[in-house]
């Protein structure tokens, strides 16, 4: 039988765009990809890029309240020109997309603008009425925002919304405790807006490390973020210009604007994979194997749309392995067990790697090495807040299973100690490292003694 491609993806994010252009340019695949709004995907246009470039608008005042500290007496941010902003932002992402655009374009891939459904194993139909076949089929086409199930939910934002509002809210509530609420309401609180952050339980991040979400939670309520912990939502209603919310701990407030970021599902309705007969889980996910192909054999997933680990670069690290395997004769996995990641919360990041003290401490015997202080920089300048450095350690083996740094610039060198703890390195080998003096990052290598041991080994 011959095809109208050889590979066509539905989605133009990051992984559908990685394997469209991989199998296209280094495989020799003829490739077409459909996307039904803009390409980039949730990272470059509604997700990861805009929302840095917010954090860092967000941070002008604590810049200038630091430079003050250090003898700049005038030091001030001004104030904050949300519309000037917001154009350039929207600039800058449309600068972006026409980089994804033109490496598809150059790499002789198809672009489709239209959404795509699957009609059977190897058809594809697009909203423009047109159909083709394809010998391999890529689904990418990520998640959306999860909505909570209250009345009036439709009247609040979604994380979507937050790079198109007309004005910046006055009073303003984020109900989430996932990494995206405490970005966004770290962001709002730095643009000048009252913030109150919602959530169901009594700390932020759950699944991080313990310790990181105390530090965490406690650091958005010095900064100036009102915590209503233990409580959610349970009514929107219209109240002039703004909205009435009702919680479930009896109590009722006003607030300009809802933002709710509870969590994100995969985007999986409407895509026709009832024709087809590609498993679905629990949350909607494309069940694939470890080289992510669904049930059907011409049928592949890669990204959010998997419910794997849900972030970028294992987006676009999954769409290249995929390429490579089925074009290239390169037959390429991705390990999903040990993967950095950073939560841009202001003025210190939280930076992970590997695994938490209580997970490490279900598994066997550890040493638990931490380093708390005030770094030099924020020091001088009058804070009072404190970093952490944290290291897990197997007490039989001596390798460093997890990492776990609260501080300034968390994710740039959480990045770094990834290499180190992907490679097996051991508590020993990190010792044997001298020191880059003064920085916040030469306390990994110089904690000698554990603060506790935990998960049986002795104390």
């Amino acid at each position: 039988m011959s095809f109208d491609y050889d590979l066509f993806v539905i989605g133009g994010g990051s992984g559908g765009v990685r394997a469209a252009r991989i199998a296209a340019s280094q495989h020799g695949a003829k490739v077409a990809i459909a996307e039904e709004s803009r390409f980039g995907g949730t990272c470059v246009i509604r997700g990861c890029v805009p929302k840095k470039l917010m954090i860092f608008a967000s941070t002008a005042p604590a810049a200038a309240a630091e430079a003050r500290g250090y003898g700049w007496a005038d030091a001030q941010a001004g104030e904050f020109d949300w519309p000037a902003f917001r154009e350039k932002l929207r600039a800058e992402l449309s600068r972006l997309e026409g980089l994804y655009e033109g490496g598809l374009v150059t790499a002789g891939v198809t672009l489709y603008r239209a959404r795509a459904r699957l009609d059977d194993h190897h058809t594809v139909v697009l909203s423009t009425g047109e159909r083709f076949t394809a010998r391999h089929i890529l689904i990418a086409v990520g998640g959306r925002p999860s909505l909570p199930g209250i009345p009036g939910e439709e009247l609040a934002m979604i994380s979507d919304d937050l790079f198109e509002m007309e004005r910046l809210p006055r009073r303003v509530l984020v109900v989430g405790g996932g990494f995206i609420a405490c970005e966004y309401s770290t962001i709002l609180n730095g643009l000048g807006c009252e913030t109150t952050l919602c959530h169901r339980g009594d700390k932020v991040l759950r699944g991080f490390d313990g310790e990181g979400r105390t530090l965490v939670t406690h650091q958005l309520e010095n900064i100036g973020v009102r915590l209503r912990l233990e409580s959610a939502p349970t009514r929107l209603e219209r109240e002039g210009d703004g909205l009435r919310v009702s919680f479930s701990d009896g109590g009722a407030e006003s607030f300009d604007a809802v933002m709710l970021a509870v969590g994100r599902h995969p985007y999986t309705g409407g895509l026709g994979l009832e024709n087809t007969g590609v498993r679905l889980g629990r949350r909607g996910e494309i069940v694939v194997d470890e080289w992510s192909q669904t049930s059907v054999p011409s049928i592949f997933a890669v990204g959010d749309v998997t419910d794997r680990v849900n972030l970028t670069p294992v987006a676009i690290r999954e769409g290249h392995a995929f390429a490579d395997t089925v074009f290239g004769a390169q037959p390429r996995r991705v390990d999903h067990g040990l993967i950095a990641s950073a939560v841009y919360v202001r003025p210190h990041e939280l930076g992970t790697v590997g695994l938490t003290e209580e997970e490490a401490a279900e598994r066997g015997p550890i040493e638990v090495y931490e380093a708390r202080f005030r770094p030099m920089r924020s020091l001088f300048a009058g804070s009072e807040a404190r970093a952490l450095m944290k290291l897990i350690v197997c007490t039989e083996t001596r390798r460093v299973l997890g990492c776990h740094i609260f501080a300034p610039e968390a994710g740039e060198m959480i990045q770094l100690v990834a290499v180190a703890v992907g490679m097996g390195a051991t508590k020993e080998q990190f010792d044997a490292t001298v020191a880059v003096h003064p920085t916040l990052a030469e306390e990994l290598v110089t904690m000698r003694a554990p603060v506790r041991r935990a998960g049986g080994a002795t104390a």
